[in-house]
């Protein structure tokens, strides 16, 4: 695993002002000292989301996430720490030297290889809108006649590409190196004839990254030849399995509908777009990854929608879609319970067809009816087996059961494998009762699910359980203990004891002290984005909490700090009396019932006292 200094990541830090790096994003407007803008992460329509310029820090009071310049940018582009670093490094123009794995590209090859995307993208644009020739007016044909006349080119910056080496004599033209096209994959290496054009008489694509940027090509040939798509390769800034075309254009409406459409063509994303059905996406010459659904789940936070051509492609898609239904789709997954859900066109249309012979409120309506992609799959066995007879029967329940295989010890599962059963049985005898098609769930192996890569583990979270007023504003000065301390960190050094003395009523709070309290301890100068970074890394809760407190207008951090490390302090005093008392009451005798009054005694005159000189601390307002 390569491995980014700490001095490379704090250089990265210094270069990216949170406030400019999340304005790039979302609109962000001035109030007091502090900036605030609507959550990026979550649909809302009255700003929640703070960013501190001071401790380069930000919370989400709505969705309740919060963390540094790192943090944000894994969030919303879902990248690990080190693509985040790189993404930021490459922002700025740092060049990171990473140790171990393969060597990495520096940032500033990244920004020219993407300097390259951009003019090839104007270039081969150029080529459709103002090109001679038939091939250009072939392309020009096609688009037309697909609908994508008009205004359509230019909102999807769509080209033409001529080969025949005049794209690479244009770009060296502008002093680009033969190699750094290759490297962009725009063009081949012609094995000692220089290199070449790699796409030629082809309708052109470009591809974006989540933030707009140009980062690879798909051409669609004209007339006949093979292959008929072909997608840029692998680049140090393309890769497919997390690439999805039309994101840039689709995410405010995913968004704002908390859903996202995944298609398979560029020309069915654009097609429904122009139809006013603008939160849709395509793979890249791919199926849907793992990791296209965290992707889609930062952008749609109700549910994810496949949807399949009616052709027999698309029901080959369809089958191989069943690969996602794991323990994310279960009651076990919690808030991070994934809706995917399932829709075949009807008859043998794409989605491009069907949306220009029905209209788009038809296609909505096919969507409005999509499936669990778990209910999905089951009908699909079902329909394809006939259940008209035994055998039928029996390899449909096979086949069925085979489906709930990944999450067969959940609820869910044995819900789904019951109503299998009673919907066989109601066609005809099956010779196996309820509680064998559980035995029979129960026994199948589960087929090995490959861990999402840099998927950091669950966060810790304490079971619901009903509480007291009282203990309600523990939890709430625990966390704002926590949180002052790490904003500023000589309040954390200076209440290091406190930290590690207190008796923690949330375990979460435990686990972030420690964290905090590891960070000040390896480096006392950390900053405030240091410490929520690293803590972080060792709890993955720990930046909700550590950023989610203000400043009080009252009191001085230092006051606030010392006011909420005295209350938790006279708290756990008061749990201690509690505790004794009930040993006292439970029926302690003789010298042991002496001692624990003593005990007893003694800290109620010491909370008593500490009490009045308390109540004339300055506290949170």
């Amino acid at each position: 695993m390569a491995g980014i200094s700490d001095e490379d990541i704090q250089k990265v830090r210094e270069a990216s002002d949170v406030v400019a790096v999340i304005g790039e994003r979302v609109p962000v407007r001035q109030k007091g000292r502090d900036f605030w803008c609507c959550c990026p992460l979550h649909q809302e329509k009255t700003p929640s989301f703070k960013i501190d310029p001071a401790t380069q820090l930000w919370h989400c009071f709505g969705c309740g996430e919060g963390g540094d310049v790192f943090s944000f940018i894994m969030k919303t582009e879902d990248l690990s720490f080190p693509e985040a670093v790189r993404r930021l490094a490459e922002r700025a123009h740092i060049d990171i030297q990473e140790t171990g794995g393969r060597p990495s590209m520096p940032a500033s090859r990244k920004a020219r290889l993407k300097e390259i995307c951009a003019k090839t993208a104007e270039f081969y644009h150029m080529q459709l809108m103002r090109g001679k020739g038939e091939e250009a007016d072939a392309a020009r044909a096609y688009l037309a006649s697909r609908g994508f006349g008009g205004a359509v080119p230019g909102k999807w910056d769509l080209g033409f590409a001529p080969g025949r080496g005049t794209l690479v004599r244009h770009l060296i033209g502008l002093g680009f190196k033969p190699d750094e096209l290759v490297d962009a994959n725009v063009a081949l290496d012609g094995r000692g004839d220089g290199v070449r054009d790699r796409f030629y008489n082809r309708v052109m694509f470009p591809i974006r990254d989540v933030a707009g940027d140009v980062i690879a090509f798909g051409g669609r040939v004209i007339g006949t030849g093979e292959p008929k798509y072909l997608n840029s390769q692998e680049t140090p800034l393309f890769h497919k399995s997390q690439v999805l075309y039309g994101l840039d254009h689709a995410k405010a409406a995913m968004a704002a509908t908390g859903e996202a459409i995944v298609v398979e063509g560029y020309t069915d994303v654009i097609a429904l777009h122009e139809a006013g059905v603008t939160n849709v996406v395509a793979t890249l010459g791919t199926a849907l990854t793992m990791r296209h659904i965290r992707v889609l789940s930062r952008h749609a936070s109700k549910r994810i929608v496949y949807l399949f051509d009616g052709d027999a492609a698309g029901q080959r898609a369809a089958d191989r879609a069943l690969a996602f239904i794991d323990r994310t789709m279960t009651e076990q997954a919690g808030k991070s319970q994934v809706e995917l859900v399932a829709v075949t066109l009807p008859g043998n249309q794409d989605p491009a067809e069907y949306v220009a012979d029905a209209g788009a409120d038809a296609l909505r309506e096919v969507v409005a009816g999509a499936k669990p992609l778990l209910e999905f799959g089951i009908e699909r066995r079902l329909e394809s087996c006939d259940l008209e007879t035994a055998a039928g029967r029996d390899r449909a329940l096979a086949e069925c059961l085979a489906v709930l295989a990944p999450i067969k010890d959940s609820l869910l599962a044995k819900d789904y494998a019951v109503r299998i059963w009673s919907r066989l049985r109601a066609h005809g005898r099956l010779g196996i009762e309820e509680g064998d098609v559980l035995a029979r769930l129960a026994s199948l192996e589960a087929p090995r699910v490959q861990e999402r890569d840099d998927e950091p583990a669950p966060a810790p979270r304490a079971p619901r359980r009903a509480l007291s007023q009282a203990e309600r504003n523990r939890l709430r000065f625990e966390r704002e203990f926590l949180s002052v301390a790490a904003r500023h960190p000589l309040v954390g050094l200076a209440h290091a004891d406190a930290l590690a003395q207190i008796q923690w009523h949330e375990d979460v709070h435990r686990q972030v002290a420690e964290a905090l309290l590891a960070v000040l301890a390896e480096n006392p100068t950390a900053t405030a984005a240091d410490i929520v970074t690293k803590a972080t890394m060792a709890t993955p809760y720990a930046a909700r909490v550590l950023t989610a407190g203000a400043d009080s207008e009252k009191a001085t951090p230092e006051q606030t700090g010392a006011f909420l490390a005295e209350e938790l302090a006279l708290g756990d005093a008061e749990d201690a009396i509690g505790s004794l008392t009930a040993q006292l009451n439970a029926g302690a005798t003789g010298e042991e019932a002496e001692l624990l009054h003593a005990a007893v005694t003694a800290l109620q005159l010491d909370v008593a006292t500490r009490r009045v000189t308390h109540r004339n601390q300055v506290g949170p307002s």
